[in-house]
């Protein structure tokens, strides 16, 4: 059964601080604007200040869907479940706040040294409801670690906006803000989204270590499973063949046999 909180239990921040990754939905006020869904998953992206109130550092992505919502109706539902233990379903209701990167706001929650390639936001949530749900349906699965793909690119284009900032005042074209201008300050349905980021005069810094090993993909399940199919394929063609032989062997002895047995009749 659904159960509804006016503010966030203790019991659950514990457990919100323990997951993953979330998921954050929003809509425009348009009914024929795109509902957006995103999954987040950057570690320790998500924090909470109190019972009535959460943050997380937004990462640069191809759209700025949410921000752009946020900043139309401020409405923002945030999802979390549980993959192991207990099932869980947990949802957050609330009225969202945009603080962009190189603001007051945002450098107060975020400092330079937690601050993750391609930050371009703290999303600020005051929650006015808390639900949980069974979850029943939710698979179980595994945790092995966060992908670096993300972090890697955003670094990249930071590290040519910093190259930038020494010898010339024009922002990199090939930098993160050039990006965010043209990519990020408006979302598909043309609502404004990223508005003062790539203006700004600060200069992007992160916390990404690049020698942090990158996270092997384990296909062993997969690939074991395409392998028996391989194997069982190649079993049945042998098997195949070799019944063939065998009934084509036979067929000669029985055959000779029989001619022979002949022979020795008229004999």
């Amino acid at each position: 059964m659904a159960k509804f909180y006016n503010e966030i239990p203790e019991s659950l921040i514990e457990w919100i601080k323990k997951q993953h990754m979330f998921w954050v939905a929003l809509a425009p006020l348009n009914p024929d604007g795109h509902v957006n869904l995103s999954p987040k998953g950057t570690a320790d992206s998500f924090h909470v200040v109190d019972s009535h109130q959460v943050w997380y550092q937004d990462m640069t992505g191809s759209r700025v869907e949410m921000i752009s919502h946020i900043r139309e109706n401020g409405r923002i539902t945030i999802l979390f479940t549980a993959f192991k233990g207990p099932p869980r379903i947990l949802r957050l209701f609330g009225t969202g706040t945009v603080y962009e990167f190189g603001t007051q706001e945002y450098e107060s929650l975020i400092s330079p040294e937690n601050q993750k390639p391609g930050s371009c936001a703290a999303i600020v949530i005051d929650v006015y409801q808390c639900q949980t749900s069974c979850g029943y349906s939710v698979p179980i699965y595994d945790f092995v670690t966060h992908r670096t793909q993300l972090l890697r690119m955003a670094d990249m284009f930071e590290s040519r906006d910093r190259a930038s900032a020494i010898t010339s005042p024009e922002i990199d074209q090939n930098g993160l803000k050039s990006y965010w201008a043209q990519q990020n300050s408006r979302n598909m349905d043309g609502l404004p989204g990223l508005l003062t980021a790539f203006g700004s005069k600060v200069t992007p810094v992160n916390n990404f270590d690049k020698g942090v090993q990158r996270p092997k993909l384990h296909h062993s399940s997969s690939r074991k499973g395409s392998t028996q199919t391989r194997s069982s394929s190649a079993n049945l063609a042998i098997g195949f063949v070799l019944g063939a032989l065998v009934a084509t062997t036979l067929f000669y002895i029985l055959s000779a046999t029989e001619k022979f047995d002949m022979l020795t009749a008229r004999a």
